[in-house]
């Protein structure tokens, strides 16, 4: 008898929108067809570990209902009514409307639009070289780091903290606002090994008892948008009992004293008051982390998703800089390795062509955009013409009714380059199929880890499905865009990045498979200073001069904090709108990723909201009614769920589920507000208020 083929193994990373980056390991069957996904044991942080949604990737990039041809609308948009084309008339179809609509309003009424589909610098990133080199709008990209990273530079001056790895070596990991089972699988790996390795606590704050609480030792429940509050207390604290550092204090920081004088009025009971959490665990919190030097603040996402994200970001980074948890291995505070990498990318980008003069438009007010909202036009020209790369903002931006209401504009070309036809495709005038990142040559950096690794191209694509550089590429010759990254291959992009950025060659990085870039322990921890001028961290940021990404000053900046505190700006329940909505990451969808795929979507099972017993009793909602959820900006039908482990006046929708999910049409962003958040913009997806009331479907 013959034995089985052996099945081979390539090496490769996931592109998703997720800070863990995984290295992976994939079965490939043949030429065109892969098996099951692993994690590849070899990368030191991801450590053989991955989602289980990618695990079955093979579901999604072999799924029957991927593009595979060129398509052009013959319906009414948003009706899904296309013809088959071929790459060549489609294409020919997008440069004469593009070249007209300049023609009509010059190159800034084209707006090339794009996120995080793939974080491939190569794939993402290279719809700048086309922008650039047309003079076509600019994007400011909004709609998930803003707030995030903008409160941590505040205080360190720069997007890099600790090893993450470190914490396998903390005596006490605080997991702040980022449901990492479902997000970032491999924090958790790092931290139950201190638990097993060291006896380490792991204390989780968070809005509702997620899948990440239950893992922890200590739970800290809180009110949505009142984690800085909740820093404060603990500080207060830190300060009233001798916990904080003084040496390091006066050594790294700006004005302790000056915060210390601050925190008086802010005690545990203060703290109380605004977050709900007894004024003895947040004593028995502050007590852990200063008595305790090898703290780890692994600090997310999730929790800066309000318009006070930025403030409640630095607060809680703040603790570590009084606690002086900084000065050791397994301690400190960290959000992102960002700026370890210092990517050159001019050539990606094309850096050479950008002209500083063009308008720059917000990525989350694309509903005002395309609805002719003449502040969000930067008072100019309308947009009249969509290149749509690695996202789908008729299902992910805030605003929903402005965003469909501007898609559907007869006078509005839109030309979407996907992998399925979701709902912003199907208001498209031209759909092109994209590839995915088995079936491309990229580069990566992870954001929670500190690897650079080259995703090759593993397997064939199917039927006519190009990559996003070739679609550039060829959309660049058909309006007569000149650059010499247009005609080299994603390979060629890759080596002279690498070259370019200081990390060597390809070549070289596909001998190493991974580079591990993590910065000296010194560096890392700022023990050679903070990145600001004099070395300090901030506890007073001048917030519109925070070195983080920015297109200028936005939203209320003059009323925020100057010293850490908590920020009542959030949108607060009113007698109309009585409870607080967060739409949080659902474990078997990535934003509107995995929606697809037949496993993540019977786990999901259907669209719901998570309220408590006791709130559902008083609006006679039992499990499983559908209800509607409603604010100013529309409602949306979802079932409700009866879960204990929120608080009352919360609710909690987990998943982006597609508009058609919903039994009107309408999905969660339905009710997210797109105005901007203080000092950088940036939406806040999770500070929603709204009514609920049963409903019929």
């Amino acid at each position: 008898m013959n034995a089985p083929p052996r099945i081979a193994r390539r090496t490769s990373v996931c592109p998703h929108d997720c800070p863990s980056t995984c290295s992976l390991e994939v079965e490939v069957l043949d030429e065109r067809t892969i098996g099951r996904v692993h994690g590849d044991p070899r990368q030191s942080y991801t450590a053989g570990v991955i989602c289980a949604k990618v695990a079955r990737y093979a579901e999604r990039i072999h799924h029957p209902d991927r593009l595979t041809h060129p398509m052009i609308r013959t319906g009414a948009k948003g009706t899904r009514s296309f013809r088959r084309a071929t790459w060549e008339e489609a294409l020919d179809l997008v440069g004469e409307h593009f070249l007209a609509a300049e023609a009509a309003h010059g190159p800034q009424t084209v707006w090339p639009y794009y996120y995080a589909g793939t974080m491939g610098l190569v794939m993402r990133d290279g719809i700048h070289r086309l922008r650039h080199a047309k003079r076509y709008s600019g994007m400011f990209s909004s709609f998930c780091t803003n707030m995030a990273w903008t409160g941590y530079i505040a205080g360190t001056g720069r997007l890099a903290g600790p090893d993450p790895r470190e914490m396998a070596k903390s005596d006490c990991v605080v997991i702040w606002g980022t449901n990492a089972v479902h997000t970032q699988v491999n924090v958790m790996t790092h931290a139950i090994r201190a638990r097993k390795e060291r006896g380490a606590k792991i204390v989780v704050v968070d809005i509702y008892d997620n899948a990440t609480m239950k893992q922890a030792d200590v739970k800290l429940l809180l009110r949505p948008g009142t984690d800085g509050a909740l820093a404060c207390a603990v500080m207060h604290v830190l300060f009233r009992d001798g916990l904080a550092d003084w040496d390091y204090l006066r050594r790294y920081t700006d004005c302790p004293d000056d915060l210390a004088a601050h925190l008086e009025t802010r005690t545990p009971a203060w703290g109380e008051a605004i977050t709900g959490i007894p004024a003895g665990e947040i004593e028995a919190f502050a007590r852990l982390v200063g008595e305790t030097k090898r703290t780890f603040f692994r600090l997310g996402y999730g929790f800066t998703r309000q318009r006070n994200g930025a403030v409640n970001m630095h607060a809680a980074a703040s603790i570590a800089a009084v606690t002086g948890a900084w000065l050791h291995e397994g301690g400190g505070a960290f959000h992102n390795n960002g700026a370890i990498y210092h990517w050159d990318k001019s050539l990606i980008e094309g850096h050479d062509l950008r002209d500083p003069s063009v308008r720059v438009l917000d990525q989350s007010q694309i509903g005002r955009v395309l609805t002719g909202d003449a502040q969000a036009l930067a008072h100019g020209p309308p947009v009249t013409a969509l290149l749509i790369q690695n996202t789908n903002p008729v299902s992910v931006a805030p605003e929903q009714e402005l965003v469909k209401q501007g898609f559907a504009r007869e006078d509005l070309f839109t030309v979407v380059h996907e992998q399925f036809l979701t709902e912003t495709a199907a208001y498209a005038d031209v759909v092109l199929p994209a590839t995915m990142f088995l079936e491309h040559d990229d580069l990566y950096q992870g954001g929670g880890h500190q690897h650079i690794q080259i995703g090759p191209k593993i397997v064939e694509a199917p039927g006519e499905c190009r990559t996003n550089h070739e679609v550039i590429a060829e959309i660049a010759k058909r309006v007569g865009a000149s650059h010499r990254g247009f005609s080299m291959t994603p390979r060629e992009i890759i080596d002279e990045t690498l070259s370019a950025s200081g990390w060597g060659s390809l070549e070289a990085l596909e001998r190493e498979v991974f580079k591990d870039v993590q910065p000296p322990f010194e560096k890392a921890h700022y023990l050679d200073g903070f990145a600001y001028p004099d070395g300090k961290f901030r506890f007073r940021p001048d917030w519109t001069t925070v070195p983080a990404p920015n297109a200028g000053a936005m939203g209320p900046w003059t009323q925020m904090p100057s010293l850490p505190d908590h920020w009542a700006v959030t949108e607060d329940r009113t007698q109309a709108h009585p409870f607080r909505l967060a739409t949080s990451p659902a474990r078997n969808f990535l934003n509107s990723t995995f929606t697809e795929t037949p496993t993540s979507t019977a786990r999901e099972a259907r669209p719901s909201v998570m309220i408590h017993p006791a709130d559902a009793a008083a609006n006679a909602i039992a499990d499983g009614d559908w209800v509607a959820l409603e604010n100013e900006r529309g409602r949306v039908l979802v079932t409700a769920k009866l879960f204990e482990g929120v608080r009352r006046g919360v609710l909690i929708a987990e998943g982006i589920w597609p508009n058609c999910a919903h039994p009107d049409g309408r999905g969660i962003n339905t009710l997210t507000g797109a105005d901007q958040v203080a000092p950088y913009g940036g939406a806040a997806f999770h500070d929603i208020r709204v009514a609920i009331a049963p409903a019929t479907p």
